[in-house]
């Protein structure tokens, strides 16, 4: 099940998942196995760290508090599911699939997901330092109340994606296609380069003059007086 978030006039909103978990079972550990099925399980402040989940899946998972620095899950497979409170350093999720995901107050530094594709998922709250989505797709995707540093989308394709409160720092958006894409919710707003890709964006007013610098800049126009 998904809502559509509200969108602006000529802005198609994005459609927020709404997870539903069934009982849980615990997860017992054991550690992580190369395509793994993991199905209604409770991941609990769950140390995975370095441990190796590639092409597993999770399915009506709940992964609270876990820790997940340089936990490989390459072409991992995440479906409605919730992760909550996770925190890492270079969480490998490289070519993986999110599909009706909520992730809530992540702490994460250089989490891996280019090639990815993120369908129905909500990041809400929490830190996210240099998040690598090149060349993945994003779909229906809202980043709510978070903060972003350095977020790599070269060359990913955004379409119906939310900024909404959230603090989005040093973006590259560099050969990256926007479609639906609404920035104007974004309590800042700092593009580095790509400025050229925000066709198929809005953005308000204040942002335009906000990022009207680093556009004159650009285009070599020298503002005086």
């Amino acid at each position: 099940m998904a809502r559509r978030a509200a969108g602006g006039t000529g802005v198609k909103g994005a459609r927020r998942p709404e997870v539903r978990l069934p009982v849980l079972e615990p997860y017992e550990g054991g550690g992580l196995e190369p395509d793994g099925d993991y199905d209604g399980l409770d991941f609990r402040e769950a140390d995975l760290s370095g441990q190796d989940g590639s092409g597993a899946r999770f399915m009506d998972c709940a992964l609270t508090g876990c820790a997940l620095d340089e936990t490989r899950l390459r072409h991992a497979r995440v479906l409605d599911s919730t992760l909550t409170g996770v925190r890492g350093v270079g969480t490998d999720l490289a070519e993986a699939t999110l599909r009706d995901v909520e992730l809530t107050d992540a702490r994460l530094g250089g989490p891996q997901l280019h090639g990815a594709v993120l369908e129905r998922v909500l990041i809400r709250g929490g830190k996210i330092d240099y998040l690598n989505v090149r060349t993945a797709r994003l779909r229906d995707v809202v980043f709510e109340g978070c903060v972003l540093v350095e977020p790599d989308f070269g060359g990913a394709r955004l379409e119906r994606v939310e900024f909404v409160d959230c603090a989005l720092k040093g973006a590259d958006l560099h050969a990256a296609t926007l479609t639906d894409v609404d920035l104007r919710g974004a309590a800042s707003l700092e593009i580095t380069r790509g400025l050229d890709r925000l066709a198929g964006a809005v953005i308000s007013t204040a942002q335009l003059l906000d990022l009207a610098p680093v556009l004159a800049a650009q285009w070599g126009i020298r503002v005086e007086g």
